[in-house]
């Protein structure tokens, strides 16, 4: 049982690590111009150096939308990992961590309605580049889609024993 919270508590710290990277970089997007990678993220357009990311009035709140469920879903990661440790020494044995399991859920859902704006609205839309693809902070977002939804159910069914 030790062993299965250890691994737990491991994947929850990486997983808040990898959302502050996927929000804070902006390696999104991904593309060559004139043999120059531009990168595109949730704040910067970077080529060599980075100026602020224009879009179009329409996808300005897409935008705003994206980087602000981003944000809400490092915030309830961080507050599931707090209660998780909370409850580990408070909780009563063969009681399970709903709340901490109910918070990580939220995040999911979080993760998901941001980065599904973001692949609806902003994919391939660097302003003139060439081969665009997307970046490691877009793939770390899905990835920690899938670690968050793993961990919530995972604290729904754990009993501390």
């Amino acid at each position: 049982m030790l062993v299965l919270l250890a691994g737990i508590f491991v994947v929850h710290i990486a997983t808040v690590i990898m959302l502050f990277v996927s929000t804070i970089a902006n390696v999104w997007m991904v593309g060559t111009y004139n043999d120059e990678t531009v990168s595109s993220g949730l704040w910067l357009l970077c080529n060599k150096t980075c100026g602020e990311l224009r879009v179009s009035g329409d996808d300005a709140a897409s935008l705003k939308t994206v980087q602000a469920f981003m944000i809400l879903s490092i915030i309830f990661s961080v507050i599931a990992l707090v209660m998780f440790i909370a409850q580990l020494f408070t909780l009563e044995k063969g009681k399970r961590f709903y709340i901490t399991g109910a918070t990580m859920l939220v995040c999911w859902l979080c993760i998901l309605i941001a980065v599904s704006i973001y692949t609806a609205r902003f994919t391939g839309q660097i302003s003139s580049s060439i081969n665009s693809h997307h970046g490691y902070c877009f793939i770390l977002a899905w990835i920690c889609f899938c670690f968050s939804f793993v961990i919530g159910i995972l604290y729904l069914v754990l009993r501390k024993k």
